[in-house]
């Protein structure tokens, strides 16, 4: 089952991140940034604003337990984001991420969306994801962030 998520469902979320993250990410940045990057997109505030700017949330339950969320915001110019899709890692292969993305899709195909895009690292197994979905690359983007840390990433988009 996926539903909307709200407020009342952000201790949700970050369980969900900060139990999936050290995997998809511990091999691929530090645990330094690792720490910094979920407190700068999964701490109470930044979620709550995430929310208040119009990014929708939506949970996957299997059974009773909340197992994946996914979330997206519309860009502007019929163009909607994917910011975040995340499967429990003991979980994964169970059609969560497939589900929560058809899901994003038809949310934005709701609104007129016209194409999806989304942010993943290069060295993300994630990409591979898309691909098979039909995401293609449509560039090369690093981000530099604080502290030094940086974010190597492939845009990718879909026409829908």
């Amino acid at each position: 089952m996926i539903r909307s998520a709200t407020f009342n469902d952000i201790a949700i979320i970050q369980s969900i991140a900060k139990t999936t993250w050290p995997i998809a990410y511990g091999d691929i940045i530090s645990k330094d940034q690792l720490d910094y990057m979920l407190n700068l997109m999964y701490s109470d505030d930044s979620l709550k604003k995430q929310i208040e700017k119009g990014h929708q949330f939506y949970l996957f339950y299997l059974t009773d337990t909340p197992i994946a969320f996914a979330s997206v915001s519309n860009e502007g110019e019929n163009i909607f984001k994917l910011n975040k899709l995340y499967v429990l890692p003991s979980t994964q292969k169970t059609g969560a991420g497939k589900a929560l993305l058809q899901k994003v899709i038809e949310h934005a195909k709701s609104e007129n969306g016209k194409q999806i895009i989304l942010q993943v690292n290069k060295l993300n197994i994630a990409k591979e994801f898309y691909l098979k979905h039909g995401f293609t690359v449509l560039r090369e983007d690093v981000l530099e962030l604080e502290h030094g840390y940086v974010m190597d990433d492939y845009i990718m988009g879909l026409n829908i």
